[in-house]
């Protein structure tokens, strides 16, 4: 089940795994080669875990909107409810005794049921920043990820929910503890309270955390607790508040499970990690990459690799390195495309609609235009402005000293934007399947009869274009018009080419997570591509 390179040089074979369902090959058109630079991600992130009766984790997977089931003995990845079905983003999960799933869906603010003839139905639809959920003796509670949050009790039937406790800092992954109470993190706390079913003041069990963002109990009795900031699993002990670390397994932690008293964590980056005794650690799933989404190339060869929540930098022939996530210092947000505006600084669009500067080893952000809806592809000119693309509007816009100005309206869905060395700006309509200059306040067609384009990068007199809708890279000479395809059954967008689910927003926390397939050409001919498809980035360079 697990993806390999094949044998024959330049062409990359996805076997069928979690992720890829139905395998797929990619193919470099002659006189170019192709190449994987970091491994492909078996889960689309990983969220809230729960163990099933049948011994698997089963695994919420907000990115993908899928659930998928790990054997946590062979590390056999099936996935449960696919992208496209009747989960959309899902962060958390728990079984009844009838084997019903119930899922948590963060972006849609609802909560979604599925039967086990695979018979979805919504049985909660006002829930804002849906978020943790548990089943107890047959009850069904779930609550929201939001300040002045909620802890309801569900009707699986769809009826009113009862409302236990309201007016809560930020609740997140809980289960109920052999008192009969209801623990949970107060994530905006910091501290991990319970409540009683039905209902009263909340208590506080334990502070001066790392941020917690679940809250479970081992078989043994005590509990077990991720802490997304600090990246520590803590055993907390119920009758004296001790805390012990467990584990340090870095910044992005979700949830816990355990099957047959082993202790296995989740990662927002797709790992699942089993502690297999105090301080020692075993990955049942490596980490990866969620999408990922934009790219850029600096002028030191650094490629940067934006993952929604999560920035990377990548040094070809090395591993990423994490450069920035939600909870760093200074990080701008929820990144979706970026361009180099010096040695490791970049800006970048967000999905709260702003634009950016952003120095990561610095820890600052410097916005540079704000208040924007959706934005996508972004591009810096050689005096510095800055040019991005606003999806829903149609329009293209340029910021510089604090003023932003229209340059384009009228577009169909633009989403990569461009430059080349004049600052001339091409923008990929991936509505209308071109791509558009700028000239003289009017566009002109420079490339058409594209399926669905979205990235587009500019190096060498070419302009390239990552067509997810048909699943190609297209060539263009700008002087002579000539293009061809440098590749092919590429692993990118959604499957057969359709548009992946697109999310909404996270509360406060980020906007829509629209996401576009990016791609980046370096001075050296290397075009760098966001294989989505697949949680990967590849390499695509002319033999």
């Amino acid at each position: 089940m697990n993806r390999h390179v094949a044998a024959g040089e330049g062409s990359i074979m996805l076997e069928p795994s979690g992720r890829n369902q139905g395998g797929l090959s990619a193919s470099p058109a002659e006189g170019w080669t192709l190449h994987r630079l970091t491994p492909a991600s078996r889960l689309n992130g990983a969220n809230g875990i729960r163990t099933g009766a049948d011994g698997r984790i089963y695994v919420a997977q907000v990115a993908g909107s899928r659930v998928s089931a790990v054997d946590v003995d062979t590390g056999a990845i099936e996935t449960i409810s696919p992208m496209g079905g009747g989960i959309v983003g899902p962060d958390d999960l728990a079984f009844d005794s009838a084997g019903n799933l119930y899922c948590t869906e963060i972006t849609e603010g609802r909560v979604s049921m599925m039967t086990p003839s695979g018979e979805y139905k919504v049985i909660q639809g006002d829930m804002p920043v849906a978020n943790p959920i548990t089943v107890y003796q047959d009850r069904v509670i779930a609550g929201e990820l939001r300040m002045g949050a909620r802890i309801m009790e569900l009707d699986k039937h769809g009826g009113a929910p009862r409302v236990i406790v309201e007016g809560l800092p930020m609740v997140n992954a809980f289960e109920v503890g052999p008192d009969g109470k209801l623990y949970f993190p107060a994530q905006g706390a910091n501290e991990i309270w319970r409540v009683g079913l039905d209902g009263g003041e909340p208590e506080v069990v334990a502070k001066e955390l790392g941020v917690p963002d679940s809250v479970k109990f081992h078989p043994d009795g005590y509990i077990v607790s991720t802490q997304v900031y600090s990246g520590q699993v803590l055993k907390i002990d119920l009758r004296t508040g001790e805390k012990t670390v467990l584990a340090d397994v870095g910044p992005g932690l979700d949830n816990v499970a355990f099957v047959n008293g082993r202790t296995f964590v989740s990662h927002i980056n797709g790992s699942i990690t089993e502690i297999v005794a105090p301080g020692q650690t075993k990955p049942l799933v490596e980490k990866g990459l969620q999408w990922p989404i934009g790219l850029a190339v600096g002028p030191n060869g650094h490629v940067f690799v934006a993952d929604g929540g999560f920035c990377y930098l990548l040094n070809p022939g090395e591993p990423l390195q994490l450069i920035g996530m939600l909870f760093s210092p200074g990080f701008p947000g929820w990144v979706r495309d970026a361009a180099s505006s010096g040695a490791d600084e970049w800006v970048v669009t967000t999905a709260n609609g702003d634009v950016a500067r952003w120095n990561p080893a610095a820890g600052e952000t410097q916005v540079l235009a704000s208040g924007f809806d959706r934005l996508m592809g972004v591009a810096v000119a050689s005096s510095g402005a800055v040019v991005f693309a606003e999806f829903p509007t149609g329009r293209v816009l340029s910021a510089d000293n604090g003023n932003s100005a229209e340059l384009a309206i009228g577009l169909d869905r633009p989403v990569g934007v461009a430059m080349d060395s004049g600052d001339t700006v091409y923008i990929a309509e991936s509505g209308a399947g071109r791509v558009v200059k700028l000239a003289g306040g009017r566009t002109e067609t420079v490339i058409d009869g594209l399926a669905r384009p979205e990235g587009i990068a500019i190096a060498g007199g070419a302009l390239y274009v990552a067509d997810p809708g048909a699943g190609e890279v297209v060539v263009c000479d700008l002087s002579g018009g000539n293009r061809e395809t440098a590749a092919s059954g590429l692993p990118i967008g959604g499957p057969g080419g359709a548009k992946p689910v697109q999310l909404g927003g996270v509360g406060d926390m980020c906007g829509p997570m629209s996401t576009f397939t990016g791609i980046a050409a370096a001075p050296d001919g290397t075009v760098y591509l966001s294989a989505d498809a697949e949680g990967s980035v590849l390499a695509l360079r002319r033999a």
